[in-house]
């Protein structure tokens, strides 16, 4: 009598369940319901932006609702980061940023969200290699040689970069590490004045992304030595990456991602990252990201939030060992 009363509840229980996700599987199918507000946590006009705009052109062709960026920026993106955290995760708010939110974390000692549990990762929508560049004066004319230099004179170079704690700081901090070396890293406030000071011959190097950089290269202004990626970029196919260089494993590159709030239900999550998936792999995205020296996103959902889990500890590993701070 017992094991049929158990039996039941397990019954019941069971049933309740499923009559529970009825509704989100109806709401997957039919999303969107709204438009839909793609979140840039930067101001308007920078890489993040444009990806953003480009992908909500083409998401809404596919939804058939509109499909509106913002802009609303602040703290490295920190302040719409801990908005969307408390956010109903309903799909018709969404966030597009950078490398910082897997890096801010490592920085910011008193963030009110949890980037592993407040976020639901979406998809990876492009990546863009970083590229390490020299001034033409500069003796060294490949990785080895600027490791060899670094080691023989400790301390005595420098690399600049658009501020503490950004993806090209934390590039030169990772390579640091790994090549061994003691350098001096000089920020400053924004990556325009470090490539000014660059170009100038004031510092001898430093960490940017490529399209930042390329037109100087072609120029003969900036020697590059290594591209940060695992693979070559296809605007600089001649420069050989730095991990076959021979920093074996190095990568740091700055790529942007889509978030919704955390706890979104499985078949809503899946419903919105299939449909940016496919939309990344349209010919027009491709192209358009192209342009800017990016690669669209290829990763499912499952493989881009192991990548984030695994870019968190990466990067928390790095800014530990270097020592940056921000704020106590």
């Amino acid at each position: 009598m017992q094991i049929l009363r158990t039996f039941k509840a397990r019954l019941a229980a069971a049933m309740l369940c499923g009559f529970a996700a009825v509704p989100f599987a109806l709401h997957a199918q039919d999303f969107p319901t709204q438009p839909v507000k793609l979140v840039v946590p930067f101001p308007p006009g920078g890489t993040t932006d444009i990806l953003a705009r480009q992908l909500a052109t083409e998401l809404q062709q596919r939804w058939g609702k509109p499909v509106l960026v913002e802009n609303r920026s602040g703290a490295s993106g920190t302040i719409f980061s801990e908005q969307l955290a408390h956010m109903p995760a309903d799909g018709h708010t969404l966030m597009l940023t950078a490398t910082h939110h897997v890096i801010n974390p490592a920085l910011y000692k008193n963030l009110k969200y949890d980037t592993r549990a407040d976020f639901t990762p979406i998809a990876l929508v492009a990546t863009v290699p970083n590229v390490l560049v020299v001034h033409p004066s500069f003796p060294a004319r490949s990785v080895a040689e600027l490791i060899a230099l670094a080691k023989a004179q400790p301390g005595r170079l420098n690399f600049g970069s658009s501020g503490t704690g950004g993806a090209n700081h934390l590039s030169g901090e990772l390579f640091k590490s790994m090549a061994g070396v003691t350098m001096v890293h000089v920020p400053y406030k924004g990556a325009a004045p470090a490539l000014n000071d660059l170009l100038g011959g004031q510092i001898p190097m430093m960490f940017d992304s490529v399209p930042g950089v390329l037109q100087h290269i072609k120029a003969g202004k900036l020697r590059a030595l290594g591209v940060t990626s695992l693979k070559r970029s296809a605007t600089l196919p001649d420069v050989p990456t730095i991990d076959e260089a021979g920093l074996k494993g190095f990568e740091a590159t700055a790529w942007f991602g889509l978030y919704a709030p955390g706890r979104m239900a499985p078949a809503l999550r899946d419903r919105i990252a299939g449909d940016v998936l496919q939309a990344l792999q349209s010919t027009a995205i491709r192209e358009q990201f192209a342009k800017l020296g990016a690669e669209s996103g290829t990763m499912t959902q499952a493989q881009f939030a192991a990548f984030v889990d695994a870019e968190l500890s990466k990067w928390a590993r790095v800014v530990s060992e270097a020592g940056v701070k921000i704020d106590q």
